[in-house]
């Protein structure tokens, strides 16, 4: 993480300092201006700042539980290739998940798939751009429309991200494409804070009040609590690194998209399998994720070779433990992604140089 933070450390502990001599840690200035600046790069009219993505995906959804849109019971329809926040999400708030099986070139939700997963009690869909590519397509937004569900978007992995087609506000940036979004702040994001955070974003100017409400423990004003609600706030030392960050992305994406190319190609290895670079959208890859049969010893091999890998995922929500009784169909594609996926270095120092020299590794695999 110091690493990832070193290019910015003296504005990050200048900015740490302001909020320490101003004495105002919760509800102030940084807070404010970060969710002004976020809304405006994803083109909504509303950003609430949260405690986490996880929360921010509870928060919408008990919000609109809160409005009458949803009661106990109903389901949402989540990509079953997803971190298990996802579906954490849908089940902590009394609704029922529905998991849907991905497209192996994108590795997001295959909206081919959601009409024979709707039923009567089909309230909303949270697609999830997942390691940084937009899952966003015109039968994802049929489906939606002609079953008057909503799309909540699950954009933890993909701030900056453009999508291919407009989204319901005719915006294309990732987290202003649904009615609402939740995005994550966690340290190894594009936009990583010094600790945890998250957001909501909306354009729904009820849901974005219910949200506020909701993440101050339920209060509308002071000491006045309409909901029984939490304590899910983004602190001011966070919102002033994240602000500090922010100035950055831009330059993180690209760097990162200039990273992913390089990888792309330079790899030539029959036992690799590259992800996929679609040319009609921006992806923003917060990882840069190979498929590989025998995952094991390939990363033996790289270790062995001074090269660092991760695993985003090994095991898809439906095989954890807490979800064992969770019903579901047929998910092959998941299932075999998590037999095969290996994510590759991409986040800061990490340079278009430095993807050509693993390339050269693995292709000596």
């Amino acid at each position: 993480m110091a690493l990832a933070n070193a290019p910015y450390m003296d504005e990050l502990k200048a900015a740490a300092c302001e909020v320490i001599e101003r004495g105002r840690y919760l509800h102030s200035t940084q807070t404010e201006l970060l969710e002004q600046e976020i809304a405006a790069l994803c083109q909504t009219r509303h950003c609430v700042s949260v405690s986490n993505g996880l929360d921010a995906l509870r928060l919408i959804l008990r919000a609109y539980k809160e409005l009458g849109i949803m009661r106990d019971g109903d389901e949402v329809i989540v990509p079953a290739n997803t971190y298990v926040a996802s579906v954490l999400a849908v089940s902590d708030n009394g609704l029922v998940p529905v998991l849907c099986d991905v497209r192996e070139d994108t590795m997001n939700l295959d909206s081919g798939l959601l009409e024979a997963l709707i039923t009567p009690r089909t309230r909303a869909i949270m697609p999830v751009h997942l390691y940084g590519t937009p899952c966003w397509d015109n039968m994802l937004v049929q489906v939606a429309r002609d079953h008057d569900l909503r799309i909540i978007e699950d954009n933890a992995q993909a701030i900056g991200a453009r999508s291919a087609i407009a989204g319901f506000n005719g915006t294309f940036i990732t987290g202003g494409l649904g009615d609402a979004a939740g995005i994550s702040f966690y340290p190894t994001k594009n936009l990583g804070a010094l600790g945890d955070g998250g957001a909501v974003f909306t354009n729904d100017d009820e849901l974005a009040a219910t949200v506020r409400a909701l993440a101050n423990y339920g209060s509308d004003r002071r000491y006045h609590n309409i909901y029984q609600g939490y304590n899910c706030r983004l602190d001011e030392i966070q919102a002033a690194m994240l602000r500090v960050k922010l100035r950055y992305l831009d330059q993180e994406n690209k760097t990162r998209n200039a990273v992913a190319r390089a990888y792309s190609q330079a790899i030539n290895n029959p036992h690799v399998k590259t992800p996929v670079i679609f040319e009609d959208m921006e992806q923003i890859w917060h990882q840069y994720v190979v498929r590989v049969e025998s995952r094991d010893d390939f990363r033996a091999y790289l270790a062995d070779n001074g090269v660092g890998t991760d695993i985003h995922y090994a095991t898809p929500a439906h095989k954890q433990p807490c979800y064992i009784n969770l019903e579901h169909g047929a998910l092959p594609v998941t299932e075999r992604l998590a037999d095969e996926v290996v994510s590759l270095p991409i986040a800061h120092p990490i340079t278009p140089d430095d993807a050509h020299a693993i390339a050269e590794i693995i292709n000596r695999y």
